[in-house]
């Protein structure tokens, strides 16, 4: 087994990725502190050709240099915009027929492997603050919320890695439907 090399990879332009047809997804980031936590998700959405990324509240923009050293190059590539109010944009994601879950421990959470997608249909997974999780009042309007599994002790992931891990599984349930 040979590692391969950068030039082997068949990696995409930035014209290439803004032309490609995108995973019907949408990431919503309420509140995040950490900076090297969105680029980590702008990274994580460049993988997967996810559609959009929604900065709200807090959450810092592009350019920033902070945010550069994990997305190392995907603010390029995966269309963002940002709102003051997560409130008014889950509202309008619903108005557009996106089905809105929130990603968060709630009373009746779908578990991440028994939540069935659709073809065909457009998803938004909204992720809070690192401390607080995503706001109450946010979870109370979404269509849903997904929950993590989770086994140990702590019962709780940074929200990177719980983004990578719910991207992850909804883009192989949209490509593969035979996994689900």
């Amino acid at each position: 087994m040979r590692k391969l090399e950068n030039s082997e990879l068949d990696r995409k332009s930035i014209e290439d990725f803004k032309k490609s047809d995108k995973t019907p997804l949408i990431i919503v980031l309420d509140d995040i502190r950490s900076l090297h936590n969105i680029g980590s998700v702008f990274r994580t959405s460049d993988a997967f050709l996810v559609e959009k990324i929604i900065l709200c509240g807090i959450t810092a923009t592009p350019p920033n240099k902070e945010i550069h050293k994990t997305a190392l190059g995907a603010t390029e590539t995966v269309a963002w915009e940002h709102h003051e109010n997560v409130l008014e944009v889950i509202e309008n994601l619903k108005k557009e027929n996106v089905i809105t879950m929130a990603i968060e421990q709630v009373e009746s959470s779908i578990f991440l492997q028994d939540f069935k997608v659709t073809k065909n249909q457009k998803y938004a997974l909204v992720f809070g603050n690192e401390v607080y999780g995503v706001a109450q009042e946010a979870v109370a309007i979404c269509d849903g919320c997904i929950e993590i599994p989770q086994l140990g002790t702590k019962h709780s992931l940074n929200i990177a890695v719980s983004a990578g891990i719910v991207v992850w599984d909804l883009f192989q349930k949209l490509n593969w439907p035979s996994n689900v």
